[in-house]
């Protein structure tokens, strides 16, 4: 399981994406590649802690596309 972390957050707050993990979109098509990088310092909406404590995070893309990801809380900070 993976720590807990410092701030928790409930179904539909604001966070900022600070990062994305270390090969993390690598082997994902170029759309979901930009996607997910345009998503680093923009504020999404946080779902839930899986059961093994990553954070799901939703955002719309802005070709419209709706993506979920799960990342670790450390990747994640409250939006301002």
């Amino acid at each position: 399981m993976t720590d807990t972390p410092e701030k928790s957050f409930t179904r539909g707050d604001t966070v900022i994406l600070v990062a994305l993990p270390s090969g993390f979109i690598d082997d994902l098509p170029i759309e979901d590649q930009t996607a997910l990088s345009e998503a680093i310092g923009a504020q999404i909406v946080f779902n839930e802690y899986d059961d093994i404590g990553r954070a799901e995070l939703q955002f719309i893309s802005r070709d419209g596309v709706l993506h979920f990801i799960w990342v670790e809380p450390k990747f994640i900070k409250a939006a301002d």
